[in-house]
């Protein structure tokens, strides 16, 4: 073998063993884990800055696009979320060992299910240094043992975030070795922790669609994964105009770069001309191209305070499949709410997609027909975050329909088991 094969072997090895022992700690001892993470994080803002600006230097000197060097940055907010997501989760209940649906059967028998963790996760990501917490906490929560592999130019901010992971998993008496960061930027590295099924029961890729597309191709283990993040928002006639300015805006504009800012902004022709000027006024003054339909593109065009400042240009098929990732904004107008429901579910990536509207009953066809891991019903689609699910974090989001679909939290971690309670019962 290779030295990253051995390597990569030896951390498959040494999460199997630390698999058995998570999957049997209390829920009392991995709760004092993630305690324990929190405060480590809270103690550690300024030296974990000092890392992750070594990482944004490199990655700056090499040229990183814009999205992935903003997805790179750990501020002390974003410090704060993931302590407070470690809070969150040790605050919740623990699912591991609960037994539901258990019924007795005509011969005697009872028989349920029991929620068992998955054993050991692999997890695949770019830039975003905090998905190394929220990994880890989710792993601790679940009883899981996990090895996560970063991208290389998060080298830095990833060791001294696993660093903290282990110290706070020794604090609360478990092995280090539940959770395990791939040491090496050596691109073998992937390769080998797909292929080893001996040690690894599901993969879960999180970055961009090439990553997740060869994951997918390439893998010898189960994945979990979403390709990209194309999500709309529909305004419906009737709706609150003042409010789907507001959620338009917020959705698009709040960050451009994660996978749940909306990129595709369909409008009912009955409300048009009256929310079209104002959210048009207000992508204008951020900078936001608008990639717009021929409708659309004509009644921004008619304003002369968006036209002398905005880029308005005609769509092209492709925009309405894109994921911008960036200050672009595709525009369509639709009839209403049947060909937003059809268009949505043509183009879109199934991941998240929002209606602002006042009926009842438009609303509730938008849940049920647009065929999506989130729907939405007069909320911004950035709101899809395991975080703010109530999840306590998310290790990814998922646009599979089997086992996880949307923020994979605890239980997108578990398994279920049948679990049989006889009392001498025998077959005839």
């Amino acid at each position: 073998m290779t030295s990253v094969s051995n390597l990569m072997h030896r951390l498959g090895a040494n999460a199997k063993v630390a698999s058995a022992l998570m999957a049997r700690a209390s829920a009392a001892i991995k709760n004092k884990a993630l305690l324990s993470l929190a405060a480590l994080l809270r103690s550690s803002v300024a030296d974990l800055q000092l890392e992750n600006a070594k990482d944004l230097e490199r990655a700056a000197v090499a040229g990183l696009a814009g999205p992935l060097l903003d997805r790179l940055k750990l501020s002390p907010k974003d410090i704060e979320t993931v302590a407070l997501g470690c809070e969150q989760l040790a605050a919740m209940p623990d699912v591991i060992g609960e037994i539901t649906g258990m019924k007795e059967q005509p011969s005697g028998i009872r028989v349920g299910q029991m929620r068992v963790p998955i054993g050991v996760f692999g997890m695949i990501y770019e830039s975003r240094p905090n998905v190394t917490i929220e990994a880890a906490s989710l792993a601790i929560k679940s009883g899981n043992a996990c090895i996560l592999r970063g991208g290389s130019e998060a080298i830095e901010s990833n060791k001294a975030l696993a660093a903290l992971v282990q110290q706070a998993l020794l604090d609360a008496g478990l092995p280090a070795d539940a959770v395990q960061l791939v040491p090496t930027t050596d691109r073998a590295a992937v390769g080998e922790l797909i292929a080893m099924p001996q040690y690894v029961d599901v993969i879960i890729p999180r970055g961009g669609k090439g990553l997740i597309e060869r994951i997918s191709r390439e893998a010898k283990v189960p994945v979990i994964k979403h390709l990209d993040g194309n999500c709309h928002v529909y305004v419906d006639d009737p709706c609150d105009i003042a409010m789907a300015v507001t959620l338009a805006d917020n959705a698009k504009t709040q960050k451009y770069s994660p996978c749940n800012a909306t990129e595709g902004l369909l409008v009912a022709r009955g409300v048009a001309a009256e929310f079209l000027p104002r959210i048009g006024a207000i992508f204008a003054e951020k900078g936001v191209e608008m990639r717009c339909d021929e409708a659309a593109g004509a009644i921004l065009r008619a304003q002369p305070a968006i036209n002398s400042v905005a880029t308005i240009v005609p769509a092209t098929e492709q925009d309405w499949y894109e994921e911008y990732l960036a200050p672009i904004i595709s525009i369509k107008l639709v009839e209403g709410l049947d060909e937003a429901i059809a268009h949505i579910n043509q183009y879109s990536s199934h991941h998240t997609d929002a209606i602002v509207t006042r009926d009842h009953m438009h609303a509730q066809r938008f849940l049920r027909e647009v065929d999506s891991a989130s729907v939405m019903v007069n909320a911004s689609t950035r709101f899809a975050d395991g975080f703010e699910f109530g999840l306590g974090a998310e290790i990814g989001i998922s646009t599979d329909k089997f086992h996880a679909r949307g923020p994979v939290g605890i239980e997108g971690l578990t398994s279920l088991k049948y679990v049989v309670l006889g009392q001498g019962e025998v077959r005839s």
